[in-house]
């Protein structure tokens, strides 16, 4: 699927990814024509993983992993089980393979797993009767195992070929689509009833899988819906037999859960019995016990380099195939570090090393500085560390952030990985003497807070964290007409926008919410705006059944007597533009237009105008880059940093204590 797409033109892609095509038309409305085609090119140039089922040998394990050891062979999963030579895979998404299997068979598994979890939606019992539709390795896999457990098993498919291969799974029934007597054939099979259940395994965007399931079934029958097909199917057959439609979720329980794959926590097995990783070790068992066997379903196995073949295969179908393995050379040294290029640095100019290149890193920082300074860079996925490496012209790609933090020869520390890890690299990099751009939030809590204030204070580097708002041409604007030594008003409105409650973003843990994770930049403008520092503040948010703090309103008050008021929302209409702010003082207004549009109110209106948005992501790493260059303190001071930081987590403390706070 992946593949297919990729070798589309981009009218091509624009008709597989609809969904994407109304982003890009939004981005376009908000942020203008030149920021949108960076985006899109930088998405389209971004290289993305393929596979999620492989085994091997485990090499390395975390530190609070205790169900695992290095040299253990293992079957892994999901989306970090991706075909390479080395990956990283969490606990319960890694089994481990008895020793009487080879890995060949072993790297079926999370495939397997998705065929197991539609058997066990089905819920058959001994003796019944079940039809698979769509023979490919899925359904094969399927066919094999529900043999093993005592179904009578009916294989249906458009390819003869398929429908052959199954007779070697075990099927009972082997049937072309194309027969004419299928469904007579069938009902002789199930002497007149029709069968129990049918499981879709077909990839299709036809109607006639699910169409076909309706009329073979029993009454009061099972319809699962494993493969990728529609399901606007005629009533009749599904009324008439009160047919039930079940969809089977990949692997099992546990898939998209980031506490269960992510965090490593298991659901007790006397509430869920089979979960995605009870699955996996259910068919490695049977295995191991010869009670199936899938030697048959290996067609090719192409070494690693020459993996493009198997891929043309895929897509150009020029030879018969099933199940295909990748091997990877297992003999040569393993490193954490690769060498890209090898560009000379002025030690007294930065040297800068990123750790986390995202979406955001991609298209607000990096493009920004010269890469000339870009000496090394660490990310989540190895496969976009390499790329990310090669297309800015890092001298190296890593494997960790320590490779980055730990080197002599870096004095700058970029980071902009999920924000729970920010504190630990900020921590490391301070210690280590190296300058620090941190995008927001610099921390998760005011312990963390209070450790970074101590370890800066005796510190000779430079810390900025990523407030770009106060950067922005337009703000600077409004600060030109802003009298320091008076108090300012200000409102700002933020029509920030729905984000799902299992988004990392939305996690305590991970994320910490959004106004750790966004809140925290009004905050900082609000500051900045009012040349003071905040003593006192409230906060009120619309409760909500999820516990998050999406809708709030914030009041601070300033040393300087300056005000605040910030109205952060998230359930409004996304055609109201998303930020909008106020800036009173002295019988002067200043309104901004989501960064695109100034109206100066004074004797006269005078409006001020942007082609593109700029909301100074920009200019904020140019002052940055050039303060090390030209030993000038930070952009930023971290008293306004602090305070800002303080200021946010006291509004969780405002909304949680309903009552004002005083910093």
């Amino acid at each position: 699927s992946k593949v297919e797409t990729a070798r589309k033109n981009l009218i091509g892609k624009a008709k597989e990814k609809p969904e994407q095509v109304k982003q890009v038309i939004d981005t376009l409305k908000k942020e203008g024509i030149l920021a949108t085609y960076n985006k899109v090119m930088n998405k389209l140039d971004s290289l993305s993983p393929l596979g999620y089922s492989s085994a091997g040998v485990v090499i390395e394990i975390g530190s609070e992993v205790s169900n695992f050891n290095v040299g253990d062979r293992v079957a892994c999963g999901g989306q970090e089980a991706f075909h390479g030579e080395v990956i990283s895979v969490p606990v319960n998404l890694a089994v481990k393979v008895p020793e009487n299997l080879d890995l060949e068979d072993a790297a079926y598994t999370t495939v397997a797993a998705i065929a197991l979890q539609g058997i066990r939606q089905a819920d058959l019992r001994l003796g019944e009767n079940c039809a698979i539709i769509g023979l490919g390795l899925i359904g094969q896999l399927t066919a094999i195992m529900l043999k093993a457990s005592g179904v009578n098993v009916i294989g249906i498919d458009v390819d003869e070929k398929m429908v052959n291969l199954a007779k070697k799974s075990g099927v009972d029934l082997s049937i072309n689509r194309s027969d004419e007597k299928i469904e007579q054939s069938i009902l002789n099979f199930t002497k007149g009833y029709g069968v129990d259940a049918v499981i879709i395994t077909a990839g299709t965007k036809s109607l006639d899988p699910v169409e076909l399931a309706g009329k073979i079934s029993r009454i009061k029958g099972r319809v699962i819906i494993v493969g990728a097909v529609p399901t606007g199917f005629s009533r009749e057959n599904y009324y008439k037999k009160e047919l039930e439609l079940r969809m089977s979720m990949s692997y099992g329980p546990g898939r998209y859960n980031v506490n269960y794959e992510e965090k490593g926590l298991d659901y007790p097995i006397g509430y869920v019995r089979w979960t995605e990783n009870r699955n996996m070790q259910a068919f490695l068992s049977l295995l191991s016990q010869n009670k199936i066997t899938i030697k048959h379903l290996t067609t090719h196995i192409f070494d690693l380099d020459n993996a493009l073949e198997a891929y043309d295969l895929l897509i150009t179908k020029n030879e018969d195939f099933i199940g295909i393995l990748i091997k990877y050379d297992t003999i040569s040294s393993i490193s954490k570090k690769i060498e890209i290029t090898n560009k000379q640095f002025n030690p007294k100019e930065p040297v800068i090393g990123f750790i986390g290149a995202g979406s955001f890193a991609q298209n607000f920082l990096l493009p920004n500085i010269s890469k000339k300074y870009f000496h090394s860079v660490a990310t989540a996925a190895s496969h976009n560390c390499r790329n990310i490496a090669q297309k800015y012209g890092f001298n190296n790609a890593c494997s960790s952030a320590d490779e980055i933090i730990n080197d002599e020869n870096i004095n700058t520390v970029f980071i902009a990985t999920r924000h729970n890890l920010h504190f630990e690299y900020v921590k490391k990099s301070i210690i280590s003497n190296k300058n620090v751009f941190v995008e927001k939030p610099l921390c998760m809590n005011e312990n963390e807070l209070e450790e970074i204030k101590n370890l800066y204070s005796n510190s000779n580097c430079k810390l900025m964290v990523g407030y770009n708002r106060r950067f922005s041409p337009l703000v600077q604007k409004i600060k030109e007409q802003i009298n320091e030594s008076q108090p300012v008003a200000i409102n700002y409105r933020i029509n920030a926008g729905f984000i799902p409650s299992d988004h990392w973003t939305q996690d305590p843990d991970i994320g910490g919410g959004r106004i750790i994770g966004e809140v925290c930049h009004f905050i900082d403008l609000s500051i900045y705006l009012s040349h003071s520092f905040i003593t006192e503040l409230c906060a009120y948010s619309i409760d909500d059944q999820n516990g998050l703090d999406d809708n709030v309103v914030i009041s601070l008050k300033f040393s300087n007597g300056s005000i605040s008021n910030i109205s952060y929302f998230s359930n409004g209409s996304k055609l109201l533009s998303k930020e909008y702010l106020e800036v009173y003082q002295n019988g002067l207004t200043n309104i901004l237009y989501d960064f695109k549009e100034l109206h100066i109110f004074g004797k006269k209106i005078k409006k001020i105008k942007t082609l593109n948005q700029d909301k100074g992501h920009k200019k904020e790493v140019e002052i940055f880059v050039d303060s090390i260059i030209k030993g000038t303190e930070a952009p930023i001071k971290f008293e306004d940093i602090y305070n800002g930081t303080l200021a946010t987590f006291k509004v969780i403390e405002s909304i949680r204590k309903c009552q004002s706070i005083k910093l």
